[in-house]
């Protein structure tokens, strides 16, 4: 594809090569493995010298034609796709991680990446350092001799906080360190965080690059170097995406532009509306202007995305209460659905942070979380509306 074509045209018409067949949409690649015309084509397939495919737990045409999609969009030399966006996060982390380094984290972490750093990392000697979202100085003090890699997510979960990237990416360049976002919130689309200086991006697939709840997926994309590492590491520990999923993961990437401007759309009319509520104390959308971190919006996002956080009056039992009276949005475990979806984080994604640790990170008893969907936004704001007069 042409590096002169618009994001929406590469989206759509970054493919494989086709079969014999000439189909006009690429078909599943539905094996586990791959046959050779010889014994030299498959030594030499065994040994790296060719570009076959051998297994797909290894690689397969599909996988192929996801990855290359993401690295289009996120301007990056190399990806790798896996079952599940923890896997990514887990297998980017082992792969570059060694017993004895230190990663430094933004303490706004989703729940199973802090799991990942408190209870799996330590067991081969992987500490971890948390800071604050944007503070110069935690920063400073938290790197060590052996610090190898910088983690962060922008905007935050769930607190839609945000990093300055480009401070971030000098940072990083400064100490010698491997930046990693989490670029899931944002999508692609509306941030390219190597853009900044990020040396990898991360997103879970089964949020908006997926964008109906149905598949799960994961993958890494940027340098080639880090991401032959982690494609070494998960060949052989197993991390495999399936052939269907990443299939419909490409196919979902076709219409993520246009998903996300009414995503956007609909999270900013929301998020005036609840500023004006009398029943919310506070309101945290990166398109507002009153975002405490809205000029990074600014600079680094083009538009403000679908989650919008909002502290309800009453705090932890007037947010049940508010959960409990919403009839057309969802309540589940889930993002970047076309369907609006509600959640609070203290007693379900963070649950299993301490209440100090949630604290720290702005996840009060009262914070609401809500993915904002594709439905009219009238109706969206008809059901939270009536919610939040019987809360």
């Amino acid at each position: 594809m042409s590096k002169d074509q618009k994001f929406e045209t590469q989206a759509i018409r970054t493919q494989i090569a086709p079969t014999h067949a000439q189909e006009h949409s690429t078909p599943m690649y539905l094996t586990s493995s791959f046959i050779y015309n010889d014994a030299e084509e498959m030594r030499a397939a065994f040994a790296g010298e060719n570009d076959r495919h051998i297994y797909s737990r290894f690689s397969n045409p599909n996988f192929e034609e996801l990855a290359n999609k993401l690295c289009q969009m996120e301007g990056a030399e190399a990806g790798y796709v896996f079952a599940t966006g923890m896997a990514a996060v887990f297998s980017t982390f082992a792969a570059l991680a060694n017993a004895g380094d230190h990663i430094i984290s933004c303490r706004s972490v989703f729940g199973s990446t802090h799991t990942v750093f408190t209870k799996i990392l330590p067991k081969w000697n992987i500490e971890t350092t948390y800071v604050e979202v944007n503070s110069t100085a935690d920063w400073k003090n938290a790197v060590q001799p052996n610090t190898k890699l910088f983690y962060l997510e922008t905007p935050t979960n769930p607190g839609v906080d945000l990093v300055d990237l480009e401070f971030a990416g000098q940072f990083c360049k400064e100490h010698g360190l491997i930046l990693i976002v989490d670029n899931c919130f944002a999508t692609p689309y509306l941030q390219q965080p190597i853009r900044f200086g990020a040396d990898l991006v991360i997103h879970s697939a089964t949020k908006f690059i997926d964008g109906q709840g149905r598949v799960l997926g994961g993958i890494t994309v940027g340098r080639k170097d880090l991401i032959e590492e982690i494609y070494a590491f998960s060949r052989s520990t197993g991390p495999a995406l399936s052939p269907f999923n990443a299939w419909v993961l490409s196919k979902s990437l076709e219409t993520l532009a246009v998903r996300m401007e009414r995503h956007c759309e609909n999270a900013l009319a929301l998020s005036e509306f609840l500023e004006a509520h009398p029943k919310v104390n506070w309101v945290k959308y990166p398109g507002l202007k009153s975002h405490p971190q809205f000029d990074i919006a600014q600079k680094q996002m083009n538009k403000g995305g679908a989650l919008v956080a909002f502290g309800i009056q009453g705090g932890l039992e007037n947010g049940r209460n508010f959960l409990n009276h919403l009839s057309l949005c969802s309540l589940t475990a889930n993002l970047g659905d076309s369907r609006t979806i509600a959640t609070h984080p203290s007693s379900t994604t963070h649950a299993k942070l301490t209440e100090e640790e949630r604290l720290k990170v702005g996840i009060t008893p009262e914070l609401i979380r809500v993915s904002v969907g594709l439905e009219h936004i009238d109706d969206i704001i008809s059901d939270i509306q009536q919610a939040l007069e019987k809360a």
